[in-house]
């Protein structure tokens, strides 16, 4: 296809400046003028600690309409959120991921209601059987004491760095079939892919996502080629042994973007998320330390409950329909506040408070619900409980050693640094 030419390509640029800055503006006019609770979460400083003003959406109403967007509805009631996300009344509607232009790029299954989820979702449900996750259990374990032994004792260093972003990159690399990987390479891609997640805001952060999507488009083209000569055991074999059966030869790419970019920024923020919620609340880190194996599991529910690696999702109403007494037309949208509905006082005894001896944190919204259920879950969880398992038994003084610093990002929840010291 031949490119733009230069006062094309300086319109387009142009163009997509303009869309940004009106974006901006309408989300700091929210924040600012109407007050909007969700705007108002979104920007700064709101977005250091959004949970107040998720909880002023669900006391307006358990379903209300967006003060700044037509035919969008808004809702942090869990009961409402659990019912839109298992309905067969909404879908996802063939939504896109969009950047702007050539920036546009698919994440798969996301996108898709059934049958073409449905097909899609039984070939890689394979590479998530607990047969597999066994086998992976000792691999993480592996490499979260590989991780940990290259800290000198006593030194200070970046958790995200160090272990809760190489991790699942190793993981999700092994599972997919990408040999080697360069986890910073992969981190520095899967973090741009996944800030898109709402959209483009530069034309820096254009040229990330478009650069991190360019590379991975070329790995997994040539893994591809190779794979069609010399099948192995991993999920792009998978994937291609069904080409041209239940998957087209178009959508190998995006499933396989889509399980490096949703394997990666679900576990690392999830790691990193609970990790700080320990430290902030030192009363919960002494229990886990006194019984890692017993506790671990309940600090990753208790996470994904308090403080979501994923804030958000959105469904599309397919018909008219009604939701709690509230009507809601076909075509319009609801934002669903995952974040919102896990500390909903209506399903959560003392939300607001992280408490890994709850016994009512496991309904949930974090990973979704209905079809589009996150086909990792299993695997995010087993990662994340090993690796808080193993830190709380070769780490047990562990604390903060600098404040951590925030990623500026909305719909995916997480820190760019988590400094951390222990004792020898």
């Amino acid at each position: 296809m031949e490119r733009p030419g230069l006062i094309t390509q300086l319109g387009m640029a142009r163009s997509f400046i303009k869309d940004v800055y009106v974006n901006k503006a309408r989300t700091e006019y929210g924040a600012r003028v109407l007050r909007a609770p969700v705007a108002r979460a979104i920007t700064w400083p709101g977005r250091l600690n959004p949970y107040p003003y998720f909880d002023q959406v669900r006391d307006l109403a358990p379903l209300s309409p967006s003060p700044r967007e037509a035919n969008v509805h808004l809702s942090a009631s869990h009961d409402v959120c659990k019912h839109i996300l298992k309905s067969r009344e909404f879908g996802v509607g063939g939504r896109t991921i969009v950047g702007k232009d050539e920036v546009e790029f698919s994440m798969s299954l996301l996108e898709m209601d059934p049958p073409e989820h449905s097909r899609l979702r039984r070939v890689a449900a394979p590479a998530f059987t607990p047969r597999r996750l066994t086998a992976y259990g000792t691999t993480i374990e592996k490499i979260v004491h590989e991780r940990l032994d290259a800290v000198t004792p006593g030194a200070r260093f970046d958790l995200l760095h160090q272990l809760a972003g190489p991790l699942p990159i190793r993981i999700i690399s092994e599972l997919i079939g990408v040999p080697e990987a360069d986890d910073e390479l992969f981190m520095r891609w899967g973090t741009a892919l996944g800030s898109a997640l709402e959209g483009v805001h530069s034309l820096r952060h254009a040229q990330q996502v478009l650069g991190a999507k360019l590379g991975l488009d070329r790995m997994f083209e040539r893994l591809v080629q190779e794979r069609r000569a010399d099948p192995r055991d991993d999920m792009l074999s998978l994937l291609v042994a069904e080409e041209g059966g239940a998957v087209r030869s178009e959508e190998i790419l995006p499933l396989c973007t889509l399980l490096l970019v949703a394997g990666f920024e679900t576990t690392v923020n999830l790691i990193g998320n609970a990790v700080l919620a320990l430290m902030r609340n030192p009363d919960q880190w002494e229990l886990l330390v006194g019984d890692p194996a017993a506790y671990a599991p309940r600090v990753v529910e208790e996470t994904l409950r308090y403080d979501p690696p994923i804030q958000f999702t959105d469904r599309v109403a397919l018909q008219d329909t009604t939701v709690g007494g509230y009507d809601v037309p076909a075509g319009d949208r609801v934002l669903c506040i995952l974040a919102g509905a896990n500390r909903d006082p209506a399903r959560f005894a003392r939300p607001n408070f992280f408490d890994i001896t709850r016994t009512d944190n496991s309904d949930h919204l974090a990973f979704s619900g209905g079809v589009h259920y996150c086909v990792g879950a299993p695997l995010a969880r087993l990662e994340a409980e090993v690796a808080l398992q193993v830190l709380a038994e070769r780490m047990p003084t562990l604390h903060l050693a600098a404040t951590p610093k925030r990623r500026n990002s909305v719909t995916i929840r997480g820190l760019r640094s988590l400094p951390v010291t222990a004792g020898a």
